[in-house]
């Protein structure tokens, strides 16, 4: 019923709309339609990961859902896994707008939208009112702006919600806080994962940690940030968050915003930096890949250039719900043709990518 309804509306009307507010406004629908249970996956379709047991690969990155409003209504589209956030522990209003705007020629997204949320407290009272739903729902936690001491703004996150959190996701990567990435560096990121760690042990809830970082770094930086998180033995990392370059191929007007690109032109870039992390994470802790996945090809490349777990957002604007069904479907096609299991898939193709 979601599907159907939210698909309509979104090809009728939110299309229409300025992006912010067909975001709000999709917010708003899906708040109103009755939730139902998931719908069953095909076993094939099952990953464990971080301890945890997804039904299915295709999870809804951060940044949708940003105030956990709706994780119900989108598991019932059929994500195996969504994710609230990201969550700073004071409320906060984000940069001026417009800061968004969709690439329609490029089939993109450009944000800035800088960390808007509504705080700790709030989304909090929200996840533990759907507690007893289940369902893997991560909170990606991220530090206020204007913070004193940003690091303990993720211990204050990890406090928070362990309660409520399937898992939780470090956000250091998004490029609309001013100074945030600095936290991606050797040292920084050392302090930052040492202290977001022993916060979790302080919460006697050992719910899974992992780093988001930006596809933007260089080589010798993913070395760093690899070597930095296998020594701290963290849970996993996602690869990646939007970028700050712009393709020479982008013909949107709006290309030249401020802001992270997300969409299909950062599939290329995403997909090389997933490969690159797979091969030197060693298979010590799995992978999450984002960035650009709008068919079953492009997820199936994030899953053999090492993701165990794929996630979406920016191809939903141009593909509707509807897309999450599509991909689930193509890779049991893939199963079924090649005579393999999903886990067999991961990697395969990570030294060639």
């Amino acid at each position: 019923m979601i599907e159907v309804f939210f698909g309509d509306l979104a090809t009728s009307l939110f299309r229409r709309l300025p992006p912010e507010t067909a975001h709000q406004a999709t917010i708003a629908t899906l708040q109103l339609v009755p939730s139902p249970r998931p719908p069953r996956d095909d076993p094939r379709l099952a990953v464990r990961a971080f301890g945890l047991e997804f039904r299915n690969p295709i999870g809804l990155a951060a940044g949708f859902d940003k105030n956990a409003e709706v994780p119900d209504a989108i598991l019932a589209m059929g994500f195996g896994f969504t994710e609230v956030g990201t969550l700073t522990p004071l409320p906060q209003a984000g940069n001026a707008r417009p800061r968004v705007f969709r690439l329609a020629e490029d089939r993109a997204v450009v944000n800035r939208y800088g960390f808007n949320n509504v705080g700790h407290e709030i989304a909090h009272a929200r996840l533990v009112a759907r507690r007893q739903r289940g369902g893997i729902v991560g909170v990606n936690i991220g530090a206020n702006k204007d913070a004193a001491d940003r690091i303990a703004d993720y211990e204050r996150g990890i406090a928070a919600f362990a309660d409520v959190a399937s898992y939780f996701v470090v956000n250091v990567s998004s490029p609309n806080t001013p100074g945030l990435r600095d936290l991606q560096e050797k040292t920084a990121l050392s302090e930052l994962l040492a202290r977001v760690l022993s916060a979790r042990e302080r919460a006697k809830r050992r719910r899974p940690v992992l780093l988001k970082i930006a596809p933007d770094v260089s080589l010798e930086q993913l070395d760093d940030i690899v070597s930095v998180a296998r020594a701290r033995e963290i849970d996993g990392m996602i690869v990646s968050n939007t970028t700050l370059s712009r393709p020479d191929s982008l013909a949107s007007p709006f290309a030249k915003e401020a802001g992270g690109l997300s969409g299909a032109p950062l599939f290329a870039l995403s997909t090389r930096m997933l490969a690159e992390t797979f091969l030197r994470v060693e298979r010590q802790f799995p992978l999450v890949g984002v960035g650009g996945v709008d068919s079953a090809a492009a997820a199936l490349a994030k899953i053999e250039a090492g993701a165990s777990l794929v996630q979406l957002y920016s191809a939903l604007v141009y593909e509707g719900p509807g897309l999450v069904a599509r991909i689930k479907r193509g890779i049991l096609e893939t199963l079924e043709r090649e005579g393999v299991a999903l886990a067999e898939l991961v990697g395969r193709r990570a030294g060639a990518t």
